[in-house]
């Protein structure tokens, strides 16, 4: 078994070294196996309609941009991991479209300021994996701001409430709203390593705050788990909020 430590990568964000290692083997994991309930549930709650443009920021191996391709949306994935993006651009269908960017820098002036009907971050990907609130808060900032007027957002984040009821694996770090678990992940061929999972977890009070920060009003708010995304009220007793917000007019 080879180690990593999430503190010693000073260079790149820590999920990088993870994501190399575990490649196509991160889509055998059970919270991905999700992906058509959670496309039909997004399709309906953002009214999205084939020729509409969305963004899904931290699309990983784009399991979401190539279901909405072949649902006839015009979608483009961003990740920071380049072997994501690899794995996303192969084989995908007519209307995926794959970039590898910093979610931080969404909202340098020119990158896709205003383009999209809609912009979505799910399965704690790029929004949960910071490791500050000014990150966070830049991750909205770029997803707001790739909007058009009144344009849908998306955005699920860790259950603050679950995480310290039930996350028992991990600790939480109750300062800085985090949680870190020390586990194994595994590459194609079986060889695991040791890393550090990080995982930002939130309120409902704090979605809504940092969302209306950003001229984002929220529509909805729900308490789910990956492939069961449905309108439970918000509760302690599930893994994932689930918020769909939607731009002011300018």
């Amino acid at each position: 078994m080879s180690r990593v430590s999430a503190a010693s990568e000073s260079e790149r964000h820590w999920f990088e070294p993870i994501a190399d290692h575990m490649g196509s083997a991160y889509l055998r994991y059970a919270h991905t196996k999700g992906t058509v309930q959670e496309v039909d549930w997004l399709i309906v709650a953002l009214g999205l309609r084939p020729g509409d443009r969305l963004l899904d920021v931290g699309c990983g191996p784009g399991r979401h941009v190539h279901e909405l391709a072949r649902r006839g949306m015009i979608a483009h994935g961003v990740d920071i991991s380049a072997t994501f993006i690899d794995l996303a651009e192969r084989d995908a269908p007519h209307g995926a479209t794959f970039e590898r960017l910093d979610a931080r820098r969404l909202a340098v002036p020119g990158v896709a300021a205003g383009a999209y009907d809609a912009v979505i971050a799910l399965c704690q990907g790029a929004f949960g994996m910071m490791l500050s609130d000014e990150d966070d808060d830049a991750v909205v900032a770029g997803m707001a701001g790739a909007l058009r007027p009144h344009g849908m957002l998306a955005l699920s984040a860790f259950n603050a409430y679950y995480a310290v009821r039930y996350h028992t694996e991990a600790t939480f770090d109750v300062a800085r709203g985090l949680t870190r678990e020390r586990t194994e992940v595994h590459d194609p061929q079986g060889r695991s390593l040791e890393v550090d999972l990080w995982t930002g977890c939130y309120t409902p009070r704090e979605l809504r705050s940092l969302l209306a920060r950003h001229g984002v009003d929220v529509v909805s708010m729900a308490s789910v788990e990956p492939g069961s995304f449905g309108a439970d009220p918000p509760s302690a007793e599930s893994p994932e909020f689930l918020v769909v917000g939607r731009r002011a007019q300018c």
